[in-house]
């Protein structure tokens, strides 16, 4: 007898009817539904008795490729009621699909997620004949309010229409024949008996044609087991790759929160699966108008009954014989929103929510998602993670309730491995505990950590999928943090972020793949930038932590040779126009201090470096603001008197282009050696001179008032290197210089902004100046 196949669209109360019906009827030998085959061993599972919605969970890593994939069940999503509906009436059930580790899915995070792209224009079609605004208004149009009655032909129809004779792609083509040949099988098997086979609508016509010609050129034999079913595929040797039962919750199954597959509205369905749609639309009306007055939005009887009569009369118009759900959404915000949009209403298309939508907009959408969170069976089975994190937590007094308050002490070895335990929860991004005090960095004197227990919801679903990098907490936040340092973006703190976080969990010597990713990614970043902050953040902690027990470690004297020559390397080659590079100043700051402080580390010597930072201070083409900040490393590396050319001097070549140009080049140089302008510049044949402060206050006093109006927020900025105890000497050493007794610190002091006084003083000198031209002065 030939298989009966049911296209249906993913999470379709109208399709579910049609699968229980179906089933009902037909008592069928074979139920094959679209969904791993790798859980075809273990369906009671699924049927122990969980509130749902849930999801099958799968995972799959090998050393180039990681990924994970979800395959949602919820009370009238198809596959659901197939299975419980095919073993109810005694049919052998199976899933006949591909594990979700294979390439077929590869760009795919949602089994169910069929590429709607593909057909778009024949829906666009289908829309504009049915005058409906999106694919979601249209399915409702034609399946959902409409009587069942005729529904697996009207199915057929449109799943032919919109697939037409598009060319799935090589994921699909994989996957339907691997369908077909469990097609086949069944039918085999069942003899006289008729075979289910229920699948996303997009499937079917490729499946019917494939199980009736055998399949394609030759491809329809997939290896067949002792049992005589297809061989559910293995996974590549060396290759980890699992599947679990997770709780799911209708927020992950919203379009508006970005699901990639079936019904938008969830919680809406879910009363039209349990009530029908008459009683789904009263309800929703009421759900909408409860949280509005909840958040105070002011929603009368009068907007209730408005809203019911506005829904009434939009069904009558459209033609719907029962309520749709953009017929109730579309009768509320009639009633209740009086202001412009600004914006087309959420459900005429599309995709997530975006911010700054109308209240009411928002507590609609919600009212449709609801709040409802899958729950599993307590005999469950768990990936080994679920258990380690149990008995951890239990085990360090870290399992107290949701009030509790956690003070850890980092000098203590306990204090220490609960501080570990609570990070490695957090880079896995299980709830259940924040740090709300702690050390920012490597280098901060705190010895402290404040966490406080908060709300576990959504705990067990993510310690399942975290499961996925571990068996063990530690192994598990190791290869998370390896992986977010492969996949992570450059930019300035991210690279050094995940090294913190990776001596917050005690990861030195564990993670080998952890110090080869953060190896790899410090020799790939192409801007100085973000090598610096890894690099501080590491040479910090190599050289003063004691607490975290990272100093002199093997993870840290890798990053700071690889991030060291590198950047010296990036740093030679910049190339840029005016400005201060922050940034840049910083990382030379820490190739200076690696080199100074950590020798024994790097391939690079002090020569070496002292020659790279000699040539890019002579380097006209290299931003003057590096010129000068290569300037202070090559005289803080060097520490010979002269060796880096007399100071004062290069501060009079680099003033002749410009107040902009020096006070970048002050900044640079400051950045790197302040102690030049504080203390006395030796000259090139070793003799003493003025300080360099001596030099700068020459030039100032001599600049023009236009130029150095022009020219003071650069030196300003320069200047601002300074600590205030530094700047009090400067002062002084200003005072002096004038012969002027008193404090300096009144010259640190000012009523206003220094900029705005000096501006002021030029133009009331520029006024004075025209006044005498035209002999207007005041007389005594």
């Amino acid at each position: 007898m030939p298989a009966v196949f049911l296209g249906v669209r993913h999470h379709s109360p109208a399709c579910a009817r049609l699968v229980e019906r179906t089933i009902d009827e037909l008592r069928p030998a074979q139920v094959l539904i679209e969904g791993p085959a790798e859980m075809n061993g273990r369906l009671d599972e699924l049927l122990l008795g969980h509130e749902l919605p849930v999801a099958v969970f799968s995972h799959y890593r090998d050393g180039e490729r990681a990924a994970t994939s979800w395959a949602p069940l919820c009370d009238y999503s198809p596959e659901w009621v197939a299975l419980r509906a095919g073993r109810a009436a005694g049919a052998e059930v199976r899933f006949i699909d591909l594990p979700a580790w294979h390439p077929a899915f590869a760009e795919r995070s949602n089994r169910y997620a069929d590429a709607e792209a593909r057909y778009a224009e024949a829906t666009e079609r289908l829309c504009r004949h049915f005058a409906v605004d999106s694919s979601d208004a249209l399915w409702d149009r034609l399946f959902e309010v409409e009587p069942d009655e005729g529904l697996a032909e009207r199915l057929d129809a449109y799943f032919a229409l919109v697939r037409g004779d598009a060319e799935a792609d090589a994921g699909d083509r994989a996957r339907e024949t691997y369908m077909a040949a469990w097609v086949r099988a069944a039918v085999e098997s069942a003899g006289d008996r008729p075979v289910l086979v229920v699948t996303g609508g997009f499937h079917r016509p490729a499946l019917r044609a494939l199980t009736e010609s055998g399949g394609r050129s030759g491809a329809g034999g997939w290896e067949r087991g002792e049992d005589g079913w297809p061989r559910v595929p293995s996974p590549p040797d060396g290759a980890l790759a699992g599947s679990f039962l997770v709780p799911y919750s209708f927020r992950q199954l919203d379009a508006f929160a970005g699901y990639q597959s079936g019904m938008p509205s969830p919680e809406y369905y879910q009363q039209v699966w349990e009530t029908g749609p008459e009683a789904a639309a009263d309800g929703l009306l009421r759900a909408v108008v409860e949280r509005l007055r909840a958040r105070r939005f002011p929603v009368s009887t009068a907007d209730l009954i408005a809203a019911r009569s506005l829904a009434q009369g939009l069904t009558a118009l459209r033609g719907h014989p029962r309520p749709a759900r953009i017929d109730v959404l579309d009768g509320l915000a009639g009633a209740l929103i009086t202001d412009d949009l600004d914006r087309p209403l959420p459900w005429t298309g599309r995709g997530t929510m975006t911010a700054g939508a109308h209240p009411a907009v928002v507590e609609m959408v919600a009212a449709c998602g609801g709040d409802r969170t899958g729950r599993l069976h307590p005999a469950t089975p768990a990936p080994p993670l679920v258990h380690d994190v149990a008995a951890q937590l239990a085990g360090l007094a870290l399992d107290g309730g949701p009030e509790a308050t956690y003070r850890l002490d980092l000098t203590d070895a306990a204090g220490l491995e609960r501080s570990r335990t609570l990070h490695r929860l957090r880079v896995l991004a299980i709830p259940g505990h924040v740090r709300t005090a702690g050390p920012a960095h490597g280098a901060d004197p705190v010895f402290t950590e404040r966490w406080e227990a908060q709300s576990v919801a959504g705990r067990e679903a993510a310690l399942v999928e975290a499961g996925a990098y571990g068996a063990t907490l530690a192994e598990a936040a190791a290869v998370a943090l390896a992986e977010r340092t492969r996949t992570g973006s450059a930019q300035a703190d991210h690279l050094a972020k995940a090294l913190f976080d990776a001596v917050l969990c005690g990861m030195d010597g564990l993670s080998d793949q952890l110090l080869g990713e953060l190896t790899a990614r410090v020799h790939d970043l192409p801007t100085p930038g973000p090598l610096g902050e890894v690099l501080a953040t590491a040479l910090g902690l190599w050289r003063h932590d004691r607490v975290f027990g990272m100093a002199h470690g093997p993870l840290l004297g890798t990053v700071i040779e690889g991030a060291t020559e590198r950047l010296l390397w990036l740093l030679e080659g910049a190339r840029g126009s005016s400005g201060v590079d922050f940034p840049r100043l910083r990382a030379v700051v820490a190739a200076r201090d690696a080199v100074l402080h950590a020798p024994e580390l790097l391939s690079v010597t002090r020569e070496t470096a002292a020659g790279i930072a000699r040539r890019i201070a002579g380097d006209p083409e290299a931003p003057i603001d590096l010129r000068g900040a290569a300037f202070g490393l090559h005289r803080s590396i060097v520490r010979v008197p002269g060796a880096a050319g007399d100071p004062a001097e290069s501060v009079r070549t680099v003033a002749r282009a410009g107040t902009d140009a020096l006070g970048d080049w002050l900044a640079g140089l400051f950045a790197l050696a302040r102690d030049e302008v504080t203390g006395a510049v030796v000259s090139d044949d070793g003799e003493g001179a003025d300080s360099l402060i001596d030099v700068l206050d020459g030039l100032v006093c001599a600049l023009p008032d236009d130029e150095f109006l022009s020219g003071l927020p650069a030196l300003r900025q320069a200047f601002a290197f300074f600590p205030p105890r530094e700047r009090d000497r400067i002062a002084g050493r200003l005072l002096e210089r004038r012969g002027v007794r008193g404090s300096s610190r009144s010259l640190l002091r000012t009523t206003a902004d220094p900029l705005l006084i000096a501006r002021a003083r030029a133009l009331e000198e520029s006024a004075s100046r025209l006044l005498a031209r035209y002999e207007l002065e005041a007389t005594p």
